[in-house]
């Protein structure tokens, strides 16, 4: 159950954040394709407006020229005059075969994105010139494309697109400049290549996939620790509580057993043994009814249902009420048990006295069962300034001291826990593990604090501090 929960919340954990990274990174392609796309679209008309302006200065076009230009930026030039390609078209042709083939599919593609104008009924008044231009390929005898248009013409002019070619399957930036000298009309078709815009626009989603993907690793390593260690106390709880309803369970049998056995004996016992049964009967019960309490108790500090009835009340009455109460257990034990009580009377304290009271039992009580025959057990109660939460407050002090086994620092780090039982093999039959993890829940629920640490002469100190 906890690894399929582990794997959902893994992915429950990264999956938002990861969804989040996606779509920015694509949201950001998309802006910085774009702003890539119109920077160079942008360069490539100032290359042509520089062209222009070269052309308008100049009687004639030279091939060094052209060459020139191709070099410098990167341009591939085809020349149209009066309709028909010019010589440094077929210069170029002999070694490129699809040259032909691009010319038309640049002519075809302009005339797409710029429409011809309509025929006008009066030529003079509107000055229109109207022209046909035919690019033939001996080599396979046949027409690629013919254009036919009306256009309005004055000096020279030129128009920026893009296309894509369907046979190199490369994407171009283009421009058709218009030129009209003399009755002639000469028309220049400059490409540029995108293969470097595409090649910079693949290097970044290259990188971008790489980052992501490094990213949703990192995520989902991250979320699977972060979701273990989450999980980890859910389990350990879980773990603990299983334990303890097994332990629970076969406390519980034993005494039923003898409870039942007793039982089935006293239908043929005589009077005098039926009164030893019903004593067995009587004890047992009330072990059960111990173990039940302490386990209700305990079901109500897990659903924030702890009952806590808070009043002013005297803890020095508490302490000696509670020393008066094990006197005479620890008499028949030899121990000694001693009490110290403060020279001047305590305040009141506001507390749920019944329950300050079970919570002092149960040290006591720990302690009794723990301390060897001739040990010593001490209950102090002292009121004086403690640096608790952050404050140097006065605080109420009830310590039990005693001189008995003691507990390791590996225990002492659990002892509180619910559910968590010292060295089970020696507990004693009427312990539960469940005292200390009582007294923790009633004296939280009072805003205090409960510590145990080692008693210099042997044995424990467990320490209560109330606010």
């Amino acid at each position: 159950m906890f690894q399929k929960a582990h794997f959902l919340f893994t992915l429950l954990c990264s999956g938002t954040t990861i969804a989040i990274i996606i779509l920015i990174s694509l949201l950001y392609l998309r802006v910085s394709e774009s702003s890539l796309s119109e920077n160079q679209f942008r360069s490539f008309q100032n290359d042509i407006s520089t062209i222009t302006a070269s052309l308008e200065e100049t009687s004639s076009i030279s091939i060094q020229w052209l060459e020139k230009i191709e070099a410098q930026n990167d341009f591939t030039i085809y020349i149209i005059d009066n309709g028909t390609p010019f010589l440094y078209n077929s210069l170029r042709s002999k070694n490129d075969s699809s040259g032909q083939y691009l010319l038309a599919e640049s002519l075809e593609a302009y005339r797409t994105a710029f429409p011809p104008v309509q025929p006008a009924t009066n030529h003079e008044d509107n000055n229109l010139v109207i022209y046909s231009i035919q690019l033939n390929n001996d080599s396979y005898d046949k027409v690629f494309v013919t254009t036919t248009a009306s256009y309005a013409y004055f000096g020279i002019n030129h128009d920026e697109y893009q296309f894509r070619s369907p046979s190199t399957g490369i994407s171009y930036y283009a421009s058709l400049i218009d030129m009209e000298r003399d009755s002639a009309r000469t028309q220049i078709v400059i490409l540029s290549s995108l293969k470097s815009l595409n090649r910079q626009i693949f290097a970044q989603r290259l990188r971008f996939l790489l980052i992501d993907l490094a990213a949703v690793a990192l995520l989902l390593a991250f979320s699977f620790f972060f979701t273990g260690r989450l999980l980890k106390p859910l389990r350990e709880n879980q773990e603990a509580q299983l334990q303890f309803f097994a332990a629970a369970s076969h406390e519980l049998r034993t005494p039923l057993s003898v409870m039942l056995a007793s039982a089935e004996c006293c239908e043929e016992a005589t009077a005098e043994e039926q009164k030893n049964f019903f004593r067995t009967i009587r004890k047992e019960g009330r072990r059960m009814n111990n173990l039940l309490g302490d386990m209700l108790t305990l079901a109500h500090s897990g659903t924030n249902r702890f009952p806590v009835e808070k009043a002013p009340a005297q803890l020095d009455t508490l302490c000696l009420n509670a020393y008066e109460a094990f006197e005479s257990l620890c008499r028949g034990k030899s121990l000694s048990l001693s009490l110290e009580l403060p020279d001047d009377i305590p305040p009141r304290c506001l507390c749920d006295r019944e329950r300050i009271a079970q919570t002092i039992s149960v040290l006591l009580h720990n302690a009794v069962s723990y301390t060897p025959e001739g040990g010593k057990i001490t209950l102090k109660l002292e009121y004086r300034k403690v640096p608790f939460r952050r404050f140097n407050n006065e605080c109420f002090l009830i310590s039990v001291a005693d001189t008995g086994t003691g507990i390791s620092a590996a225990d002492k780090k659990h002892i509180f826990e619910r559910f968590y039982r010292v060295e089970k093999a020696r507990s004693a039959k009427e312990h539960f593990g469940l005292g200390l993890s009582i007294a923790y829940e009633i004296v939280s629920a009072h805003h205090g604090k409960i510590t145990v640490e080692d008693n210099p002469g042997g044995g424990s100190i467990f320490t209560i501090i109330l606010p």
